[in-house]
């Protein structure tokens, strides 16, 4: 049905229809940098802002074609933004605002985004970007819009009015083989998963003009930026905008705004089950929540004490019609998926793509159908064509998750086969920091894997193999601090772990399976040097 629709003609339907209704809304935080008494954005004022947003965009010559990147945080301003440049066929190009300078220039020189927006406190960390790209590239600050954009270096490469296809947004997501890579999501793609969302029913059921979904995530994600956002759009309904997650917020946020539903990263439920119960367990409006990663043996007891269901959804991406362990009886005691349906096929298969029996785990492969493969799915890769076929070889796509499935159909989730670490709901590519580490001089080799955390679910553990230097706790703080100068501070190594040598085959590819094959914790070695304490969003 929204395949072949464009943003624009439904955001403005949405105005129309929703009028005085809260689209977002800003729980008030007296610390916050930004809107700290808090702000509600109706329909009709959302309308008013794209519209001058736009209009403004246009009058700098940009348009259809053009792409715009965002360093914005989690401020209201993203999506209205967001919707702005859609409107127009710009497509929107968030950065994460924990990136250090290297991978923004990677951002901008893949993109190549003609302009970017971004806010007074970022704008030191942008230029460092900037300039790391070696591209001149236009810089708008969110403070001083009111002024107009910088005019358009380059005439819209594209003629013809918007359309369904046209690139609405391009997401940096991590690869196996090193650098993030762009998902490019067309105007259809992202109507259809938020219509796909609205639709999941079950304990799911979204009432229209009645939700308040208060969602920590942040925005550079397809999960807030996309999912819940055109769910809220498509029902009439707000999406609640906290900075992020904060076990002190958490409860008087959710009270305050009114909140009728959550997301949810696994990270948050343990937090949330260690506080001491109180009357404030109940003392909510929250009718579900959505997320992933939650641990069973924590699922159903979260659930009696707050009373509401914690839906586990699996979804990326590239594909991002979610499957939802949504309509009872729910498997809350194990790390169930949920079930294919219309519009989401799904095989599980072994390393030669042959399908397993019941009960074997195998990679998860999925396509909207045989007819029409990729109908609903992302457009590929920026510049990667070859890495968007391989993904989709024999029609359908590889998403790296290993996962089983029982003779009812449904799908539990078992592990990633992708070379990628899970730490609080922010995917890692082990490649990108071992890219990193490798060019330490004091790195002979190295190896990363996802070990297994507490609370944050996993955690960056690198192995490697020193070269000239001592291999001690000294030496692990400097490739620590190595890292954390170059990527975003959650990539950086959790753990150190110093190995005479890396098992490899006879190419000497490392097989990391080896690793630690006798059963051993690797954080419980001689040789293992924390340095979790050290991975701070701040900087310091």
């Amino acid at each position: 049905m929204f395949l072949d629709r464009t943003i624009g003609a439904v955001f403005s339907e949405a105005v129309k229809r929703y009028g005085d209704n809260p689209l977002l809304m800003v729980p008030r935080d007296p610390e916050r940098a930004y809107l700290p008494e808090g702000a509600t954005v109706s329909y009709a004022e959302a309308g008013r802002r794209v519209a001058s947003y736009a209009s403004a965009l246009r009058g700098a010559g940009y348009g259809h074609g053009h792409r715009i990147a965002f360093l914005l945080e989690n401020r209201p301003e993203m999506l209205l933004l967001k919707v702005a440049c859609n409107v127009l066929g710009i497509s929107w190009v968030p950065i994460n605002p924990d990136y250090r300078a290297a991978e923004i220039a990677h951002l901008l020189t893949d993109s190549q985004a003609d302009l970017v927006v971004t806010v007074d406190a970022r704008l030191a960390q942008l230029h460092e970007g900037i300039a790391a790209s070696g591209r001149s590239i236009a810089v708008d600050r969110l403070e001083v819009l009111a002024a107009g954009f910088s005019p358009a270096s380059r005439p819209v490469p594209l003629s013809g009015a918007v359309h369904p296809r046209t690139e609405a947004s391009l997401l940096y997501t991590s690869g196996t083989t090193g650098r993030p890579k762009g998902c490019m999501l067309s105007h259809g793609y992202e109507l259809t998963v938020g219509n796909w969302y609205r639709n999941l029913g079950g304990r799911l059921t979204i009432e229209e003009e009645q939700e308040r979904v208060y969602c920590p995530l942040p925005l550079f994600h397809v999960n807030a930026a996309i999912f819940l956002f055109f769910a809220m759009v498509l029902s009439g309904n707000c999406h609640v905008i906290p900075e992020r997650f904060s076990r002190t917020d958490w409860w008087h946020e959710i009270r305050e705004t009114g909140a009728t539903a959550i997301h949810y990263l696994g990270v948050i439920v343990p937090v949330l089950m260690n506080e001491p119960p109180g009357e404030q367990d109940r003392a909510h409006r929250i009718k579900w929540g959505l997320g992933a990663g939650v641990e069973p043996t924590l699922h159903a007891a979260f659930e009696a004490r707050f009373g509401f269901p914690l839906i586990e959804v699996w979804g990326m991406t590239e594909m991002c019609c979610v499957l939802a362990d949504c309509h009872e009886p729910r498997q809350v005691h194990s790390r169930a998926m949920g079930r294919p349906q219309p519009g989401l096929e799904v095989r599980v298969v072994d390393a030669d793509d042959h399908d397993v029996a019941p009960g074997e785990s195998g990679e998860l492969l999925v396509r909207h159908s045989a007819d029409e493969p990729r109908r609903a799915a992302f457009c590929g890769y920026l510049n990667q064509p070859d890495a968007t076929e391989a993904a989709w070889r024999g029609g359908w796509f590889h998403t790296g998750d290993v996962v089983s499935r029982d003779d009812s159909g449904m799908l539990y989730f078992v592990d990633r086969k992708k070379n990628i670490i899970r730490r609080s709901g922010e995917n890692i590519a082990a490649a990108e920091v071992e890219a990193c580490l490798q060019g330490h001089e004091s790195v002979a080799q190295v190896a990363v894997v996802a070990t297994p955390d507490e609370m944050r679910d996993e955690e960056v553990l690198a192995c490697v193999v020193a070269r000239d230097a001592p291999a001690d706790a000294a030496l692990a703080r400097r490739l620590f601090d190595h890292c954390y100068r170059q990527m975003a501070y959650y990539k950086a190594p959790g753990w150190v772990v110093f190995v005479d040598e890396l098992p490899v085959t006879g190419t000497q590819k490392v097989q990391k399976y080896r690793l630690f094959a006798d059963g051993r914790d690797p954080r419980t070695l001689p040789d293992a040097h924390d340095l979790r304490a050290f991975k701070r969003r701040d900087g310091s």
